[in-house]
């Protein structure tokens, strides 16, 4: 069926708290998306944000980002009031996400609502419901706290090795805050399934997206070293990252650690379904974030300053993806597949069957032939006209080359009259693709300013927030006209 979607992750909602939250400002958009005739919301990563504030560098693949719990939710159920978050300064504009003063003062402020918590029989049933990895988690982040924050590979030896005596002890000594993270996750999960619940009484559907890695500082790594390429001192013997293009001459970094594919192909990739299937849990549709390293995966020597001298290593393939499919078969997914591609990359996606990604952005850089030009699409794709990755669409124009910018005029007919990224927009609607998704970014117009993040830069990302009242009754209406033109309305 065909549909369309936006993609805005939760922080970039107003809100007086400093980031968007699952609030009353959620639930005003669901309604927004209900109007415009939209079926999907796609979201970035609701786990807890990490280095350079990214949502894709997490401490846990499992829990949720206490940022994004609503407070004044909290407060109607009297965990809070509204001296506890009186005077508190959250940002310096509402425009933009202070990821340093939300640091320094969302789990005080739920700390507070932690002293006021009684507990019951539902707490406990979600702790015990969700032991697999809340347990390890709050341990993780108790100890975090003990140690000033340092990450767990600078902690004393029986801790940083997981020596039983050891976590035992740790557990005994942090029980308290042991149940303050925990609590904390149950607000989060709490608020989520409320707010997931009233998408699909709107029609709309979730898509969420898995990180392929996580950070060596995580309780991921911490919990399961014999997953990751690690030496005896629990060091990484190499990492992640992309190699050089037109557009880095060092390559991208990311200094991830690397999986052993082998062990983990011995027990059926058991980590990874459990992942997945916890993705599933939180989402109606999962994108596979940097689906090629599936096919192989850059591997950097750890201690590189760049990514220049990595190489390719081949990765678990179609063994991986079956079995997925085969443990997972209700899981709906979408393969991330943009990046430098080779046929076997594409061979992989195209084995799978799951639809890729055709970005609209990508199709104009020049008159050599293009996969991202809507007339070579298939059904079994999402267009979209940008992603979280990439310029606005405003940007873009008023940025690319000029023969660039008259290529994409000609090609989709694009006129001063109707607005250019109207146009884009049009032409992602129009395309064949089942699914098609655009940036609240271009809906609004903005420039380089809204941009949500620049790969290879370590600070200034993910921070846009949509001003207050920009998602109004006409412009719902203008995409929902789109909508139900090219057959995407849900009936």
């Amino acid at each position: 069926m065909r549909g369309s979607g936006i993609l805005m992750h939760i922080t970039s909602l107003p809100s007086p708290y400093g980031v968007g939250t699952m609030g009353k400002e959620a639930y005003a958009f669901i309604d927004f998306l209900e109007a415009a005739g939209q079926t999907h919301w796609q979201i970035l990563p609701l786990t807890p944000t990490g280095y350079g504030d990214s949502p894709y560098q997490s401490c846990s693949t499992y829990a949720g980002n206490h940022y994004l719990i609503d407070l004044d939710l909290l407060i109607e159920e009297g965990l809070l009031v509204p001296e506890d978050i009186a005077g508190i300064d959250w940002c310096e504009t509402p425009e933009k996400a202070d990821f340093g003063k939300l640091y320094n003062h969302r789990l005080t402020v739920l700390g507070k609502a932690y002293a006021r918590f009684t507990g019951g029989e539902d707490f406990d049933g979600f702790c015990s419901e969700n032991s697999m990895w809340l347990s390890d988690f709050a341990l993780f982040m108790a100890l975090k706290e003990q140690f000033g924050g340092k990450p767990w590979f600078q902690w004393e030896e029986p801790l940083k090795r997981r020596d039983g005596d050891a976590i035992w002890n740790a557990r005994q000594l942090l029980k308290d805050r042991i149940r303050f993270y925990s609590f904390v996750q149950y607000l989060f999960f709490r608020q989520w399934e409320a707010l997931r619940a009233y998408a699909g009484q709107k029609g709309v559907r979730i898509i969420g997206d898995v990180p392929i890695y996580v950070p060596l500082d995580s309780c991921d790594v911490w919990a399961n070293p014999e997953l990751f390429q690690l030496d005896a001192q629990l060091a990484p013997t190499a990492v992640a990252g992309c190699p050089p293009d037109a557009f880095s001459e060092d390559g991208q970094l990311w200094g991830n650690p690397l999986y052993r594919w082998d062990v983990m192909a011995k027990d059926g990739y058991d980590w990874w379904i459990r992942r997945l299937a916890a993705a599933g849990r939180l989402y109606d549709v999962v994108r596979m974030d940097h689906f090629r390293g599936f096919e192989a995966y850059w591997a950097v020597p750890f201690g590189d300053n760049t990514a220049k001298n990595g190489k390719w290593i081949k990765g678990p393939d179609m063994d991986f993806i079956c079995t997925v499919r085969h443990k997972l078969p209700a899981l709906e997914l979408i393969a991330e597949d943009l990046g430098f591609l080779t046929q076997e990359v594409l061979d992989l996606r195209d084995e799978s069957g799951l639809p890729g990604m055709k970005v609209l952005e990508f199709a104009f850089d020049s008159r050599e032939p293009s996969e991202y030009l809507p007339h070579t699409y298939i059904a079994n794709t999402v267009c979209y006209t940008g992603t979280h990755d990439n310029m606005t669409m405003r940007q873009w124009f008023e940025t690319a080359q000029p023969d660039a910018v008259a290529y994409a005029t000609e090609y989709m007919s694009l006129t001063r009259e109707e607005g250019l990224v109207w146009g884009v927009i049009r032409t992602a609607f129009a395309s064949v693709s089942d699914l098609c998704v655009v940036q609240m970014q271009d809906y609004l117009n903005l420039g380089a300013e809204a941009r949500m993040n620049f790969p290879g830069v370590a600070s200034g990302n993910w921070t846009w927030r949509m001003a207050a009242g920009s998602a109004t009754e006409s412009l719902a209406k203008r995409i929902r006209g789109l909508a139900t033109l090219y057959g995407r309305v849900s009936r």
